[in-house]
């Protein structure tokens, strides 16, 4: 059904689990004998292959983000740190240690869901998130992803920097919006101190894509991209786990894909092993054999 609807093989499939497992604890309950949704065989996975941008692509990137008027960090932090977007955006202020230069991952913000405020639809909008007097029925943040998700990163000197730049200018914005400043403490927000909406935050990284003259990618290729420049790095895969907030080791394989300059690299190791001259061809420049 979904898929005849036109939706991703990945909503099916994550439809077909959630009313699963609801299910199962309806026949755990005595209220079904059997769970029908186990005869249905979910949708195949066919996993996009991530292509994560280069380390020439990522200072181009880079450099774009921090020209931005506002919250330019925020792309830094994904393109550097590999943040997910709903931990980025649920970053609060207490969160962040400006004098141990470390942030700490606690939470993530959640997809806004909203009911209409109006009486019977009067406002004439088909979906509640239009209506003027909506109604959230979602809290802004949740848990982290997962135990793995809760955790320290140290932050690289010039992105200290940036962030304390980027704290001055919304105190600036604090002190204009005065009355109308909604003070809860996000590190990304915006301009009255509410929270960034995940659907804007997509489509303006889209945005910074086309200013930047990048190729197309999703907003979590930029979290492959901070996993790929670790692998680059040669960083243990405990570390790595640590700061990208991996469960298990078997994501780092998942998510450290390999780069072109990983590839130049390995070609370069190769051809030096295998194709090192010998002391003979050393002294014989044309390689040829001696004759009587």
């Amino acid at each position: 059904m979904q898929e005849k609807q036109g939706l991703s093989a990945g909503t099916a499939h994550h439809v077909h689990r959630t009313l699963r497992n609801a299910l199962n604890v309806a026949v755990r309950r005595g209220y079904l004998g059997t769970n029908p949704v186990v005869l249905a065989a979910p949708p195949k996975l066919d996993e996009e292959e991530p292509e994560p941008y280069e380390i020439g692509e990522i200072k181009r990137l880079l450099k774009t983000a921090e020209e931005q008027p506002r919250n330019g960090a925020r792309w830094v932090f994904a393109l550097a740190l590999g943040l997910r977007q709903g931990e980025a955006l649920g970053l609060k202020w207490e969160d962040v240690d400006l004098y141990a230069s470390m942030i700490r991952i606690r939470r993530g913000r959640v997809r806004p869901k909203y009911l209409h405020g109006c009486e019977d639809g009067s406002c004439g909008r088909k979906k509640a998130s239009y209506c003027p007097q909506r109604k959230q029925t979602r809290p802004e943040t949740g848990r982290t992803k997962s135990k793995a998700g809760r955790r320290v990163i140290d932050l690289p000197a010039p992105l200290l920097e940036l962030l304390k730049q980027h704290k001055a200018q919304q105190d600036a914005e604090r002190v204009t919006a005065r009355q109308l400043w909604k003070d809860k403490g996000y590190v990304f927000a915006k301009p009255d101190g509410e929270p960034l909406n995940p659907f804007t935050d997509y489509h303006e990284w889209k945005a910074l894509l086309v200013k930047t003259g990048l190729r197309e990618a999703r907003l979590h290729d930029a979290r492959h991209t901070a996993a790929t420049v670790l692998l680059i790095l040669g960083v243990p895969t405990p570390t790595a786990m640590a700061i990208m907030g991996w469960s298990t080791a078997a994501m780092a394989t998942r998510y450290q894909h390999m780069s072109d300059a990983i590839r130049n690299d390995v070609a370069v190791r190769v051809a030096g092993l295998l194709w090192e001259p010998t002391e003979d061809q050393d002294d014989d420049p044309e390689g040829g054999q001696e004759t009587a």
